[in-house]
């Protein structure tokens, strides 16, 4: 059985961000998109810098 699963596009992005803003739990996002919680988490996890940018 093959996997699939779809992104988001730039407008629900826009969204996520601000709803990360606000600080919203992953579900609450989920249901608000709605989108599945992996969706969002894989989302997050794809866009997010961690790290510190040299000069």
């Amino acid at each position: 059985m093959e996997r699939t699963y779809s992104h988001i596009d730039l407008d629900e992005r826009r969204r996520l961000h601000q709803l990360i803003a606000a600080k919203l739990p992953v579900n609450e996002i989920a249901r608000l998109l709605g989108s599945h919680r992996s969706t969002v988490c894989r989302e997050m996890k794809r866009n997010t810098f961690h790290g510190t940018r040299a000069a």
